[in-house]
């Protein structure tokens, strides 16, 4: 049994990898994409994934789907479609901060009727981010799943991964973000994308509260180097990160969010019955983890690490 199946986007990031003699910045083709990343550090960290989602016809939409199954990626799900694979071209800072830019192409066009759904509902966890949501029809697909999923009673995990290059408006991207919340069981969210799924309230406290009114159970706001804060059955807490040398933070979201679920499936058919804030908190912590070491090394997919570096990690790590 699949146990976690990420519907979305799939595409090359572009990454800068330095500079020439003449200072011209250097690109590497990294495999990427937030759900995709999603589906590899979940595996990686041995749980059981099925990716759905559209490449080009083109050798990256080729090499994208071999990376998919050489970390144990089930592709049945992935379409191949007419418009080249989708770019994300992530320009890096001295802090080791992204900036992308984007050219949109198959990742859009990924349609209801592509979708096998009685196989998608045979899983423990949905998850998507608005990636999915921001153009194409790759919206309606991924809103009808989510919807459907969780009349079904199959958990909703959920990424807002607010990228404004994607969106037409800020005013697009705030509606369609919000969109899916009362249909999600697990949010994943930066500390600085929870105000625009709040209406503009930024304390943690307040924000989280006011998004488990509309019946989402666990909330987890990642707060970068200083680890995560959650809400989860009225408790809330924070969990520090670990400290780390920055090679960038591409993929650190995805690695954490990937840990988490990974270790939420292992819990049986329904991952968050029982679940105590003790048992949460070392969830969190192996999490944190997972994503401090995605950030020790560069891109996206290929930064994120094995179940047995994550737990030597916490064997001999310190917290910050």
């Amino acid at each position: 049994m699949t146990e976690i199946v990420s519907i979305g986007e799939v595409l090359i990031d572009l990454t800068q990898a330095g500079v020439n003699s003449q200072g011209i910045p250097l690109f590497a083709a990294n495999p990427g994409g937030s759900c995709s990343n999603l589906a590899v550090a979940a595996a990686r960290l041995g749980a059981k994934v099925s990716f759905v989602g559209k490449v080009g016809p083109d050798g990256f939409g080729s090499s994208l789907v071999q990376v998919l199954e050489e970390n144990r990626v089930d592709v049945s799900g992935v379409r191949v479609g007419t418009k080249p694979t989708t770019l994300a071209i992530a320009s890096v800072d001295d802090k080791g901060e992204r900036d992308f830019a984007f050219v949109r192409g198959a990742d859009c066009d990924l349609a209801l009727e592509e979708l096998d759904l009685e196989t998608i509902f045979q899983t423990r966890f949905l998850h998507f981010s608005s990636v999915c949501l921001s153009a194409g029809a790759s919206r309606e697909a991924t809103l009808a799943a989510a919807h459907e999923a969780h009349r079904r009673g199959v958990l909703v995990s959920y990424d807002p991964n607010y990228r404004p290059p994607l969106w037409t408006s800020r005013e697009a991207a705030l509606f369609w973000m919000g969109e899916p919340l009362g249909v999600v069981d697990l949010l994943k969210v930066s500390e600085e994308e929870l105000p625009l799924l709040t209406g503009g309230i930024a304390d943690l406290e307040e924000g989280t509260a006011f998004l488990a009114e509309k019946g989402i159970s666990l909330q987890l706001v990642t707060l970068g180097s200083q680890g995560v804060y959650y809400r989860w059955k009225g408790q809330s807490g924070r969990l520090p990160g670990y400290p780390v040398t920055v090679a960038d933070t591409i993929g650190a979201g995805d690695t954490f969010l990937g840990a988490v679920l990974s270790r939420l499936a292992r819990r049986g058919e329904k991952p968050l019955d029982g679940l105590e804030q003790e048992e949460l908190e070392a969830i969190l912590d192996f999490a944190n983890r997972a994503a401090s070491i995605a950030c020790s090394r560069s891109g996206g997919i290929p930064s994120m690490p094995s179940l047995a570096e994550v737990e030597a990690g916490l064997s001999n790590g310190k917290k910050g």
